[in-house]
């Protein structure tokens, strides 16, 4: 049978034979009384990585930053967040539904960051009749901009103004991991500007299920209630955070091999039909089409064996994973060639 290639996420990985040992052998105990040890290990490890006070073991990714949402404002603020943000474009209005906050949207540019004076520009002077600015989303890397690692400097600067005008900053780091390796900077280091700071598990460090929320011990606090707010408590949750363990000491230096795996794919498709891709900075290839529509490219090449993401009728995503090595790549473009000759 023909091995399909899943290159729509790198959330489809599966955990692979020591994890799932790793996980079956995990120590546990009932994490809302918070005498889970194995997830009492993973949130101290991920507050050291992350260079945080404390940390918090949540389901997912919207989960955290929803979580971070609410603990970070009250009813009736206003938060300052990218246009093409996971928090504004995936979440399905969590902050609005949930938070009850307002979102003011700014232009992301093509690298994800955000413009210097138009974040300066957003935050309101507080008054009679205004919300209160209280809060700046950052995004790193940035998904739908094509897996860009945001430098330090810049989201220093970011942070840096949000700061000045007496907001919070919370950065979405679902891949901080690949910005890390991108950058040759540590995680700590990235998000060292950023008031609170999440990750996921279960991108490309190959967990089932997990993130995790850092920030200063009060702020944890704090989001352990909204947690539980959100029906987020878990009890025997070690069985999960062992695999968030194992992720972290073993999963993290590999991510440039998915870098790679990206670049290369890139390079093909762009020598293959209608294809035109960003240079990937990550694992993320973002493929714009110039002929046809992605109805019918993602049907056609998921009958060929490759899996791709719509993100419009004009553009496919395709993300390298752990469960995607080299000769996989290989094997993709050769499909998508076919394809593309019968088109």
């Amino acid at each position: 049978m023909t091995k399909t290639i899943d290159l729509r996420s790198d959330t489809v990985t599966r955990p692979g034979a020591a994890m799932r040992q790793a996980m079956a052998t995990a120590e546990v105990g009932d994490d809302v009384f918070g005498d889970d040890p194995t997830v009492n290990r993973l949130e101290r490890t991920a507050a050291e990585l992350l260079g945080k006070e404390a940390a918090v073991f949540v389901a997912s990714g919207t989960m955290a930053n929803l979580v971070a949402l609410m603990s970070h404002t009250r009813p009736g603020d206003e938060i300052v967040l990218g246009d093409h943000s996971h928090i504004f474009v995936y979440e399905v209005a969590g902050a609005a539904r949930i938070a009850n906050v307002m979102t003011h949207t700014l232009r992301n540019r093509e690298d994800g960051s955000l413009n210097l004076d138009e974040v300066a520009g957003s935050f309101r002077q507080r008054g009679l009749h205004t919300p209160a600015t209280s809060l700046l989303c950052l995004e790193n890397t940035h998904n739908r901009c094509g897996g860009t690692a945001l430098p330090v400097d810049e989201v220093d600067a970011l942070a840096g103004v949000a700061h000045q005008h007496g907001a919070r900053v919370h950065l979405d780091g679902a891949r901080i991991f690949n910005a890390q390796v991108a950058l040759e900077t540590p995680a700590a280091t990235i998000a060292k500007s950023c008031d609170t700071v999440s990750f996921c598990l279960s991108k490309g460090l190959g967990c089932p299920v997990g993130s995790l929320l850092c920030g200063p011990a009060d702020f944890v606090m704090e989001a352990r209630r909204n947690r539980k707010i959100l029906g987020g408590g878990m009890r025997q949750a070690g069985v999960l955070a062992a695999a968030g363990l194992y992720a972290l000491a073993h999963n993290v230096g590999r991510l440039a091999e998915d870098h790679a795996n990206a670049r290369k794919l890139a390079e093909g498709l762009r020598s293959i039909g209608p294809f035109r891709t960003n240079q990937p900075d990550t694992n993320i290839v973002m493929v714009d089409l110039t002929g046809g529509t992605a109805s019918t490219w993602a049907p056609a090449l998921a009958e060929a064996g490759v899996l791709a993401t719509t993100m419009s009728e004009t553009r496919l995503r395709m993300v390298a994973n752990l469960d995607v090595n080299a000769g996989d790549i290989d094997e993709a473009l050769k499909r998508v060639a076919r394809v593309a000759d019968r088109a």
